[in-house]
């Protein structure tokens, strides 16, 4: 009993940690940044002018605007722009194309904080955004072809606050503090109980067995055997449960950061049990093109890896 209790207060104390010394800062940097972005018309002009070309990839304007908001903001922004597209007349087949997007991205809640474990910030983003962009082409024209596709009237952009003037800024900074102060206190639940999960997996000394039984899979791949518990982590809990043990096994050199590169695409990205759940809660039409969406994540998720694989040579 002693022995668990002391797993117990690890576990908080690591997940009480990260999410107030490592997410939160970042967040409240990231989340303010792209409000004001937002408020000053910045965001808006973006989504309009790329709006042609994203079309290409069977994506809707504010399908752009997703993308945004999970590669700089986080796995649940997403959630009001793909509500507003539920409710919309977008055919479900851009929605489909959408959602096989944000699943395919880097979500900003773990790339961001990682940087300051020395991850490449820059690069996983932009080989994101590429294997997104391809899982969304992949869901239009293959996997959801069969889904309703109507022409739809063109969707307004959501409405943004203003910062006009230094009260407006001043409340646009309060109001992302408190959003990030959100993300992290909610986060911690779930961080504490998955690495609890992954502690008992190591005692119990399940994860070792797995890891000499997996060695040559691994290694064939170019990684250590100890990845296999940050994937089994992320695959349950999500990218922020990951973030705790990646971190502890990065300080202690367990993994290397070229390790971490080569597997990024599977370890930062929403696609997940967790993430799933968030992101499909957004409405019913967006629940209903769950399959042809998830097929469109695994070819963003493979193309990302194999970017990565050739990046880290």
């Amino acid at each position: 009993m002693t022995e668990f209790a002391d797993l117990i207060l690890r576990s908080g104390r690591s997940g009480v940690e990260l999410a107030l010394f490592v997410l939160l800062p970042i967040m409240i940097v990231m989340l303010t940044f792209m409000r004001i972005l937002e408020a000053r018309g910045i965001l808006g002009w973006i989504v309009k002018r790329a709006t042609p070309l994203v079309r290409w990839f069977g994506i809707p304007g504010l399908g752009l605007f997703a993308l945004i908001q999970v590669v700089f903001v986080g796995v649940a922004a997403p959630m009001a722009t793909l509500a507003m597209m539920d409710k919309s007349a977008i055919p479900r087949r851009q929605i489909a194309a959408t959602l096989a997007m944000v699943f395919g991205a880097a979500q900003a809640n773990v790339t961001f904080p990682m940087a300051a474990f020395g991850v490449n910030t820059p690069l996983i983003i932009c080989i994101s955004m590429i294997g997104a962009l391809a899982g969304a082409a992949s869901t239009y024209y293959v996997f959801g072809r069969a889904l309703n596709d109507h022409d739809a009237p063109a969707i307004e952009l959501p409405t943004h606050p203003t910062a006009n003037d230094t009260r407006g800024i001043l409340a646009l900074i309060n109001s992302a503090g408190r959003e990030a102060w959100n993300i992290a206190i909610s986060a911690i639940p779930m961080l504490v109980l998955a690495l609890l999960l992954v502690n008992i997996l190591r005692s119990s000394g399940l994860i070792a067995g797995l890891e000499s039984l997996l060695m040559p899979l691994f290694n064939s791949f170019d990684l250590s055997s100890a990845m296999l518990l940050p994937l089994v982590t992320k695959a349950i809990a999500g990218g922020t449960a990951m973030m705790g043990v990646m971190t502890e096994y990065l300080q202690q050199d367990v993994i290397s950061l070229r390790e971490f590169h080569i597997s990024a695409a599977l370890l930062i990205t929403p696609f997940d049990v967790a993430g799933v759940a968030i992101l499909i809660s957004a409405g019913p039409r967006v629940a209903s093109v769950l399959k042809p969406a998830a097929y469109g994540a695994l070819v963003a998720i493979t193309l990302r890896t194999i970017m990565h694989y050739i990046a880290a040579m």
